[in-house]
């Protein structure tokens, strides 16, 4: 599969319900992650974060116009999250998939953003799920479509410094599994 055989919006909708029902089971925001210098509470921060500058981005702001509108994140990380999530699901729904956004390392398209944030809230979404002692299944199409953004980049995951190293799996291994194992994590209990 490529892509191009996925409803980026409709995923981005899934992967941040997939998040809202892993912070729904929070319990313990200081708790250890697999991310292992994030906590809990650095976790859903990082994730929420990067919702608050999606809607800025997609309106064409520059970073430095962006980064003056961002608000600081008050105490209830769960009611930010239902915020910040509404606010880019609404921006990913007005916003021509062919605009161009800017962001730190690049200028790419609306498509190409939001194939990164689908991918990085669903990776995130099984971190919190593991760190809650919640469901770690993720939703199959979701896995699928994150999967043919990263296999092809697999070589250079780990280099790009966001990525732990690779973690050997078997080649029949689930998706699921062979798509975590990529992005360093292992969700062998």
């Amino acid at each position: 599969m490529t892509t191009t055989d996925f409803d980026w919006v409709q995923l981005q909708h899934r992967a941040h319900q997939e998040f809202a029902a892993r912070i729904a089971a929070v319990q313990n925001w200081d708790a250890p992650t697999p991310d292992t210098d994030w906590s809990v509470r650095d976790l859903v921060t990082h994730v929420v974060t990067e919702q608050q500058w999606v809607p800025h981005l997609l309106a064409g702001r520059s970073l430095e116009q962006a980064r003056s509108s961002i608000d600081r994140l008050r105490a209830d990380l769960a009611g930010e999250w239902a915020l910040y999530s509404l606010a880019a699901t609404s921006a990913w729904h007005s916003t021509p998939r062919d605009a161009r956004v800017q962001l730190s390392s690049d200028t790419v398209t609306a498509d190409e953003y939001l194939r990164e944030q689908v991918a990085d809230v669903t990776i995130h979404a099984w971190d919190l799920a593991r760190a809650v002692g919640a469901d770690e299944t993720l939703d199959d199409e979701l896995v699928r479509a994150v999967w043919s953004v990263f296999e092809p980049q697999k070589a250079t995951l780990e280099a790009s410094g966001l990525f732990a190293s690779p973690v050997p799996v078997a080649d029949d291994a689930p998706l699921q599994s062979r798509l975590l194992a990529i992005t360093g994590r292992d969700d062998r209990r």
